[in-house]
């Protein structure tokens, strides 16, 4: 729909016209303007010779040299000509001059009683303190100093579809209150008028529009901020199928964006005098600043509030080892200052949710993009990908923040959808076709039909996104300082176990060789004390080993696997009766169910086999056997390890493959370790296109490695 609703040709017939070019001569006029009879205009007439009232040439001199661009605000002047008073109200726009005589029938006084009522409105509207006590109090002000039977308050939503929040009404008329209305009742060129020119009258809805009269071959007459402006017949045809007999509109703009309207309606005729519709067009502007106030106040409190939960998640974020912690003990915080429902904090694969069905979480963070430097947001189920859609149940808004990219660090605020029953004003889709034809189908029915909304969350406000933009750029900032950090210290960690540590141990080992064989007696202590040396040096040997593999894997290289043939059976079977010869006190139950070949580093594949026996003895329970199981499921080995003890605390079991889990940095049993062996056995497994995995069972703690046989496996990885 693109009718040119702002140069129409026509004025509703309660007024006469006449227009002027720049220089002030005239252009044209109305085909009433007989109806002044003092009044008798020419083509190219200059104003001066038109016989206006002084004040009205007067203001139309203003409007002349105050033209800027060819643009001048509209004044106004009360006048009698020809024994009848008229608002005579006066302005330019595209360089012409527009003077407009609009019918005055109410009296002096009746006027400056309607300008004493709304006076009163706005001091009333000022002291209102939330936006449906301002709505509320504008509806019945406006309609008292008025005198319309119906005045509704519209409140716009984000895809232009409109509530009526407030109204004042008629008894015994129908209410609209809580009614939406589709967003095409309005057309986006009028909303264009309803911005440009904040209010708007029909005086009669069955009025005959009078034509313009000029030049022929002229421009129209743009009257975008003309009074007496004649309007679409499509939307007299909408306001008569609604029964309405004359209609006024005041726009509630706010920062240049249509926020809403008071709407009036009259189910008769009804002239209201030009200053009166002023009074209410000022209540508007009142209305709108309130409104901003109001709005802005609610603002302030969110920006305090978020500045507060950043700062302090900040400062965790510097102070703790784990960045999914600090983030998921601000949760309450994040989600209070979001208003969001559930979170899901993510890192180095591993995803911890509050809120929200763990199973759930890891599917949402798995269809997340890679390396995302900005905000992802939903609003609706059909914004998700395809693959996770089916599974969100009632979840639908979803507000992502990719605080670390390398690492795919994720922090999601989640909302559920907002399922709506709503009445509609008419069918919302319904086509009617009217006697103007099939350009556009204003509704006949105006009974309300209620629909129920579902799938969609409440859309983000735009204060959140801009808090959530702010957390971007503060997590990011804290995320690459430890990076930074981590970087540094582990250069010169490396630096130092690399050359500064190996030569010693390497030479404090070899002394324990030599006092162990120097060992003159059965009772001398010296061999006990050699064999401890080198135990020692052994262990903090493999410590360096460890630390050293996890810097490879951090920095993306391979552990440098040499694959070969290797018989699996005969290889667990060294390295458990290894582990009975050091630990004959602890019992290790084996058995090979079939026997296997696969391609692997056999080294690699023993660092793996004993990190699950050590982990099996340091916290199994005491007393109980480790069993150790190898064995063959269709074109996988497999090798289990399981120890009796409680199940693994699921947050523990979230983290179990990260590095420097704090069970392993705090675990009594195991003073030494330092919660790297997991990490480092999953990554050379990777390495041989395996898995490893834990699970609970028969009271077990059970952590079973899965290789290709030899004969399926994959092309040697080469060495680095």
């Amino acid at each position: 729909m693109d009718e040119p609703i702002h140069i129409p040709g026509t004025i509703q017939p309660h007024g006469m016209l006449i227009f002027l070019d720049i220089e002030g001569r005239v252009e044209g006029w109305s085909a009433n303007i007989n109806d002044l009879p003092s009044i008798a205009p020419a083509l190219g007439q200059p104003y001066a010779a038109l016989g206006l009232p002084d004040e009205v040439a007067e203001i139309v001199e203003e409007c002349i040299d105050a033209a800027d661009g060819g643009e001048a605000p509209a004044a106004v002047a009360a006048v009698t000509l020809d024994g009848k008073d008229y608002d005579c109200v006066v302005h330019t726009h595209r360089a012409r001059v527009l003077i407009e005589f609009e019918r005055r029938e109410a009296s002096t006084d009746e006027v400056a009683m309607f300008a004493i009522k709304a006076h009163s409105s706005i001091d009333r509207l000022r002291r209102q303190k939330t936006v449906e006590g301002l709505l509320d109090t504008a509806v019945r002000q406006v309609r008292e100093f008025t005198g319309f039977d119906r005045v509704m308050a519209y409140r716009f939503r984000a895809d232009d579809s409109g509530d009526v929040v407030a109204e004042a009404r008629r008894d015994d008329i129908t209410p609209y209150l809580n009614q939406r209305y589709p967003a095409g009742d309005i057309p986006p060129q009028a909303r264009r008028l309803y911005v440009l020119n904040t209010l708007r009258m029909i005086a009669d809805i069955t009025y005959h529009a009078v034509p313009l009269l000029g030049a022929e071959g002229s421009a129209p007459l743009d009257m975008s901020f003309g009074v007496l402006r004649s309007v679409s017949p499509i939307h007299i045809e909408y306001l008569q199928n609604m029964g309405v007999g004359a209609s006024m509109s005041v726009s509630i703009v706010i920062n240049g964006r249509l926020w809403g309207l008071i709407a009036c309606h009259h189910m008769s005729p009804k002239r209201v005098p030009y200053s009166v519709r002023m009074a209410a067009d000022v209540l508007a502007n009142v209305i709108a600043s309130t409104l901003q106030s109001i709005e802005t106040r609610q603002e302030a409190v969110l920006v305090e509030r978020a500045a507060s939960v950043r700062a302090s998640l900040v400062e965790s974020l510097l102070l703790e080892e784990d960045p999914l912690e600090a983030l998921i003990e601000h949760g309450e915080g994040l989600l209070e200052s979001t208003q969001s429902q559930a979170i899901i904090a993510a890192q180095n694969g591993r995803v911890v949710c509050r809120g929200i069905d763990q199973a759930l979480g890891e599917a949402i963070v798995a269809t997340l993009p890679q390396d995302a430097h900005d905000l992802v947001l939903h609003k609706c189920h059909a914004d998700w990908p395809l693959a996770v859609r089916p599974a969100l149940g009632k979840w639908a808004g979803l507000l992502a923040i990719p605080y670390d990219p390398p690492s795919q660090g994720w922090c999601l605020l989640l909302r559920v959808e907002q399922v709506e029953t709503v009445a509609w004003g008419g069918r919302p889709d319904k086509t009617e076709h009217g006697p103007l034809g099939a350009r556009l189908t204003p509704r006949g029915s105006f009974d309300a039909w209620v629909e129920t909304v579902s799938g969609c969350a409440h859309p983000w406000e735009d204060g959140i996104l801009t808090h959530a933009r702010m957390t971007l750029g503060e997590l990011a900032r804290v995320s690459n300082a430890r990076r930074a950090q981590t970087e540094s210290t582990r250069a010169q960690l490396l630096a130092m176990l690399g050359h500064d540590l190996r030569d010693p141990l390497h030479s404090i080992n070899m002394a324990g060789i030599v006092l162990e064989k120097t060992n003159t007696g059965a009772n001398d202590r010296s061999g006990t004390l050699g064999k401890r040396i080198q135990s020692s040096s052994s262990r903090m040997q493999r410590m360096i080993g460890q630390v050293l593999d996890m810097s490879r894997i951090d920095r993306g290289l391979a552990l440098g696997a040499g694959l070969d043939q290797v018989q699996l059976s005969a290889l667990v079977e060294d390295i458990v009766e290894e582990a009975r010869l050091a630990y004959p006190t602890i019992t290790y139950d084996l058995k090979c169910d079939a026997p296997a070949e696969v391609l692997a580093d056999e080294s690699r594949l023993g660092q793996v086999l004993s990190n699950l026996l050590s982990n099996a003895r340091h916290h199994g329970l005491p007393n109980h056997p480790i069993r150790v199981r190898q064995g063959v499921e269709g074109k996988q080995a497999t090798v289990s390890v399981a120890n009796a003890a409680l199940p693994i605390p699921s947050e523990t079991e979230a983290a179990l493959f990260n590095p420097f889990k704090r069970s392993s940095l705090n675990n009594p049993r195991n003073r030494t370790g330092m919660g790297l062996g997991l990490y480092i056995a999953q990554q050379i497994v990777r390495e041989h296109q395996g898995s490893i995995a834990y699970h609970y069972a028969e009271g077990e703690v059970v952590f079973t490695m899965r290789l290709p046989l030899a004969e399926v496996a994959p092309a040697a990885i080469p060495s680095e």
